[in-house]
């Protein structure tokens, strides 16, 4: 039963944390080879001697993990090179269609924007390949950090909080910004909080580079920041995850989660709460669609590398979508 409605103002209330530590279903799963004939008209086995570096457009969630997990794994195994760029999925969609980016492999942080944006001119397929949750990341040496410690409500603690000490990525550029502000609505109406949304979007510091929401909690400049669960792993920051009700890692919650929405302002993209679903896809017009395809094979047979990583690789991922991968069994 949800609280009744209540003061914004933070009386003293306790919440549990919990820990970083991963759980996934690791099973491996096989990429066949018929991707590759189904979508490019055949690749070999092996990867030509003259192939070139991978170029890879990615949320900037999955920096670290492409940089200190995918890629040096990626390269011992295949010697396949990736050269990564990172940025907000709303920004990188835009890059794409705008022709000022043409990589060859496109992750994405939200597997429904993806296929919005790029389906039809870009590419027809994408695979779901993990999943994760949203929670605060923060620094345990200062007042807000002390607080959550404690076990005080983080939301009575953000509240308390001077303006601009935590921090949310641009829900303008990127998914984790939207998903931040629609958590603020679930979590308004699941403790029974009058006006905490419209609250909180008026202290909060809106980050526009997506790798960069963390580097000011590391510093000091910032106390906290809604982040992504591996986010805060990769920079051993201590996380509190969000309850179920708004920490879209529930994929029974998929109903609940849409009864939010946030539209962007610049193309005025509705984008409904939804389960965290990271998907990646080739390029139609890939310079490099041998390795691209490899890059996306790696990411589905090897879970172990994205648990390692912090993400959540757990049925029903790995998933297929799309025409040309009828014949993939994942």
């Amino acid at each position: 039963m949800r609280a009744e409605k209540k003061s914004i103002l933070p009386p003293k209330r306790y919440f549990k944390m919990v820990t970083l530590s991963p759980s996934a279903d690791r099973s491996r799963r096989s990429f066949l080879g018929s991707v590759a004939v189904t979508a490019f008209g055949g690749i070999g086995g092996c990867l030509g001697t003259d192939t070139k570096a991978v170029d890879l457009l990615s949320a900037g969630s999955l920096a670290h993990t492409f940089e200190d997990h995918i890629r040096p794994a990626l390269k011992d195994e295949t010697g396949l090179a990736v050269h990564g760029e990172y940025y907000g999925t709303n920004a990188v969609m835009r890059m794409i269609e705008a022709g000022t980016k043409r990589p060859d492999v496109v992750v994405s942080a939200d597997a429904t924007l993806l296929r919005d944006r790029l389906y039809g001119e870009f590419t027809d397929w994408d695979v779901a390949f993990a999943a994760n949750s949203l929670g605060v990341g923060y620094r345990a040496e200062t007042d807000l950090g002390r607080a959550l410690d404690r076990g005080e409500p983080w939301y009575e603690v953000a509240l308390g909080a001077e303006p601009g000490e935590v921090a949310i990525a641009d829900p303008d550029l990127d998914p984790l910004g939207y998903r931040a502000v629609q958590a603020f609505e679930l979590a308004a109406a699941e403790h029974g909080l009058e006006g905490f949304r419209e609250a909180m979007l008026e202290r909060v510091y809106q980050e526009p580079e997506e790798p960069q929401l963390l580097a000011g909690v590391e510093t000091g400049a910032r106390a906290a920041g809604l982040v992504y669960r591996n986010m805060a792993l990769d920079r051993d920051l201590p996380f509190l995850e969000f309850p179920d009700a708004y920490n879209f890692a529930r994929a029974g919650l998929t109903d609940h989660y849409a009864t939010v929405e946030y539209t962007t302002d610049e193309e005025g993209y509705t984008a409904v709460g939804r389960p965290i679903l990271y998907n990646a896809t080739v390029n139609n017009e890939a310079d490099e669609p041998d390795g691209a395809l490899r890059l996306v094979q790696f990411l589905v047979d090897n879970p172990d590398v994205l648990v390692d990583a912090g993400l959540t690789v757990r049925e029903p991922i790995p998933r297929q979508r799309g025409e040309r991968l009828d014949a993939i069994d994942v």
